[in-house]
């Protein structure tokens, strides 16, 4: 999921894409006009309600999904995704190359754009046409020249707009933040972020360290040689814990 830049677009923010991993499928793309998450939200319900909720999601460090000025960069819309049981992983800082299928869409895009004149009184209108164009006409190389819609599968995850609390395996080992956005392990207080205050995490031993998950997303790592929690890129693809939903 990403933001394309605004050149040649009629709004200030470009359109919001949500790509499918393996079949390039468009699975949106909105003409939102600005970063806010609530927004976005309202799109992401419309997407998992057509296309069902995805097992992972891959996004970059922008708003409106990840806020710098909060310790553990979380937002109300990351914490939303995560509840509906969505593994969130975020690429790394000013690499766009983790991110290169969005980055090719939005290169084709961008040419579709300069092509055609750009966009005039209806950029969702505009939008739209060109996701059908995309998905269901233009073959795609790396599809062996199949469309991403003759590839493409919804998922068989239904959305629920009211998620029951989330259920950890039955023997994890879990604790619950406290408002201050602290957990205590090995008599020490290990800062984890406000916005998880209340909310129940896991720990998972690993070697020295501990990794901290909420719901099925990585948030933290706890080194104990180290005074700080930090999150280490490498260990979200590595480590996915077992869950029942």
């Amino acid at each position: 999921m990403d933001f394309k830049g605004p050149k040649n677009w009629p709004q200030a923010i470009g359109p919001l894409s949500v790509l499918d991993d393996h079949s390039r499928y468009a699975i949106a793309l909105e003409a939102t006009g600005k970063l806010d998450g609530d927004l976005v939200r309202e799109q992401l319900v419309q997407a998992f309600e057509r296309c069902g909720v995805p097992d992972a999601m891959l996004m970059d460090h922008g708003t409106p999904w990840w806020n710098w000025q909060s310790f553990s960069g979380r937002t109300h819309l990351s914490l939303w995704m995560m509840r509906q049981g969505i593994r969130l992983c975020w690429s790394g800082i000013r690499h766009p190359q983790t991110q290169g299928k969005v980055e090719r869409f939005h290169g084709s895009l961008q040419r579709a754009l300069e092509r055609r004149g750009g966009v005039d009184r209806e950029p969702q209108g505009w939008l739209d046409a060109y996701r059908a164009e995309y998905n269901q006409v233009r073959p795609h190389e790396a599809l062996q020249m199949r469309t991403p819609a003759s590839v493409w599968r919804p998922s068989a995850r239904r959305y629920d707009p009211h998620p029951p609390p989330w259920e950890y395996p039955q023997d994890a080992w879990t604790l619950k933040v406290d408002c201050q956005g602290t957990i205590d392990i090995q008599g020490r207080r290990w800062r984890i972020g406000k916005t998880l205050a209340g909310e129940r995490v896991m720990i998972q031993p690993i070697e020295d360290r501990f990794l901290v998950f909420y719901c099925s997303t990585l948030v933290r790592e706890i080194d104990p040689s180290i005074p700080r929690a930090t999150i280490v890129e490498h260990w979200i693809e590595e480590q996915k814990p077992s869950q029942r939903m």
